[in-house]
Formats: structure tokens, C-alpha cells, sequence
């Protein structure tokens, strides 16, 4: 039965994000927002609902574990399981403009969370506070650089929208936060039931389970790009999901409700942030060499691996 409340959870916060992204992208229809603001804000921020809910719902309960667990997990499976998979279909080239702000950005942030927790095995709500307004800098700029080289695929921003009456609006973020918030519910109440049925940590479960699930629309949006042929915008989406991962996810839970390690799940910060960091870190040689700025076939499957290996240790 737990198993059913984890999958149930996941179809709610998938229809709940999906409600979310298209009723915020309306109401910023409304708000006369340019189409770049909302592609690299709105829908941003919107998408990362999911991972938001389930991350606070979790610290909420007391179980910080599930929170860090589903970002450094989701973290992960972005660039190991969704690029990996992403690559095996169709290689990547890779946009030049991607090293230049959005991969130093993402290391930064993923070398910071580790010192953070590190330091004294807490991310404090004025930590979170430096995540959210290092997030808000970094979108300032990444707009800017927008308008001038134009690096943003604005198809995802639907112009249907505009036409989108109040009432539909209200209706569909009415629809969003109560799929999100009762999607949440039921995915950490069903995490921790699995996690007793099958003997293993909260931790294993979330890093794992509910990391794949909250990543499946990355992945849904990833697959299609490449079978498109849409090479160039796979891997800058990735990032930038990483990105907000870590600051606007476990920020703003941070600021609600700050994020103790919990000392029985050690190897948060022995084993898996390193692992976070170093498929991250792997990303620069693995675009220049052999070949500049091309992520093959074979690449995808090391990354496929090694993604397979992750999960294998953190469920054993």
C-alpha cells in the first residue's frame, strides 16, 4: 500500500505542476510580463513546485532527510538518468554560452550547499535567505544576457495563454495547489512506509524513488527535445533545474523550516553530495574532449551508468 501512496503522490504533483506552470503563465499574460521574463521566471519557479511541496512537507514533518535527499537526489538524476537517457536518443550539442554562467553558476551553488551543511550540519533560514537572493542576481543577469544573445527557447511559453479567461486562471491554481499539496501529502507519508516495509532509510527512498519521480517531467521534456532535434536546449533546461533546486527549493524551505542533517544518514555528506557535485564537475571534460562542445551516444551511456551505480549504493 505504501508503494500506492508514493505513485499517487507523483500523478498529483505532476497534474498539480502542469496546473501550476499553465495558470502562472496566464495570470503573467495578464500582468503584461514579457514572454523572456516568464520563460526564465515564472515557468522556472513554477516547475520546481513539485520538489518545493514535497521538500517542505518534509521538514515540516521532521523528516529533513526526505528534503535534502529529494534535491541532491533530483540533482543527480537530472544529469545522470535525464541527460544520460537524453543523449542515448540523440547527442547534444552543446550552446557555448552554457560555461560561460549557468555551469559555474550550478557548481558554486553545489560546492556552497556542502559547506553550508558542513559547517554545522544545518542549513539556517539566513543561509536559505543567501540562496534565494543569489537566485534572484543570477536570473537578473541570465535575463539581461537573454535580451542581448537572444539563448532562450521561447516555445515553451504557450501565446495561447493570453486568451486564458480569470475564472480559467483561478480554476487551474486552484486545481495546481491542491494536487500539489495533497500530491505531497501522500508522496512522504508513502516514502516513509516504504522505507520501514523495505528496511532502509527515509533517506534511500527519497534520494532515490522520489528523486526519479519528481525529475520524470524534466525527463518527459528532455526526451521530446531530442527527438525533435532541439539539441541545444536539453542540457541548458538541466541546469537551470539544478540551479533552482538548490536555491529556490531548499532556500525557501529553509526559511520556513531549517534543515537539520540527521546524524543516523551520514552519508549525506560523506557520499552523496559528492556524488552531486562530481557528475556535475564531470560535465566540462565530458563537453570538450574528445570532441568540443558534443555529448555522444557513448557519453550518454557513461553517464546512464554511472547513474545506475548511484542508486544501486544508496539503496544497498
Amino acid at each position: 500500500m505504501s508503494f500506492v501512496w508514493v505513485l499517487l503522490g507523483l500523478l498529483l504533483l505532476v497534474v498539480g505542476g502542469e496546473f501550476l506552470v499553465r495558470s502562472s503563465v496566464a495570470l503573467s499574460f495578464k500582468l503584461k510580463l514579457s514572454k523572456l521574463v516568464i520563460g526564465m521566471t515564472v515557468v522556472s519557479f513554477a516547475t520546481s513546485a513539485p520538489e518545493l511541496l514535497v521538500s517542505l512537507q518534509a521538514a515540516l514533518d521532521g523528516s529533513s532527510d526526505i528534503s535534502l535527499g529529494n534535491v541532491i537526489g533530483s540533482n543527480i538524476a537530472n544529469i545522470g538518468l535525464v541527460l544520460g537517457v537524453t543523449a542515448v536518443i540523440s547527442p547534444l550539442i552543446v550552446d557555448r554560452s552554457f560555461f560561460k554562467l549557468n555551469w559555474p553558476m550550478m557548481m558554486i551553488m553545489s560546492l556552497l550547499l556542502y559547506v553550508f551543511l558542513k559547517n554545522d550540519q544545518l542549513l539556517s533560514k539566513w543561509e536559505g535567505v543567501f540562496f534565494m537572493a543569489i537566485l534572484i542576481l543570477f536570473l537578473i543577469i541570465l535575463i539581461r544576457d537573454s535580451r542581448k544573445n537572444l539563448t532562450i527557447n521561447l516555445e515553451e511559453v504557450d501565446d495561447a495563454l493570453k486568451e486564458v479567461s480569470g475564472f480559467k486562471i483561478f480554476m487551474w491554481l486552484l486545481i495546481g495547489a491542491l494536487a500539489l499539496y495533497f500530491g505531497s501529502e501522500w508522496l512522504v507519508f508513502g516514502a516513509k512506509e516504504l522505507a520501514l516495509a523495505l528496511g532502509v532509510s527515509e533517506y534511500a527512498i527519497s534520494v532515490t524513488v522520489i528523486a526519479i519521480g519528481t525529475s520524470v517531467p524534466e525527463l518527459a521534456a528532455s526526451v521530446i527535445a531530442a527527438l525533435k532535434k532541439e539539441k541545444a536546449i536539453s542540457l541548458g533546461n538541466l541546469i537551470g533545474s539544478n540551479i533552482f533546486n538548490i536555491c529556490s527549493v531548499l532556500g525557501l524551505t529553509a526559511i520556513i523550516k531549517p534543515i537539520q542533517v540527521n546524524p543516523a544518514t551520514p552519508e549525506i555528506l560523506s557520499t552523496n553530495i559528492f556524488w552531486m557535485i562530481g557528475i556535475a564537475a564531470v560535465l566540462l571534460p565530458m563537453v570538450y574532449i574528445p570532441r568540443r562542445f558534443e555529448i555522444y551516444r557513448y557519453k550518454g551511456f557513461v553517464l546512464l551508468g554511472a547513474y545506475i551505480l548511484f542508486v544501486y549504493m544508496a539503496i544497498k
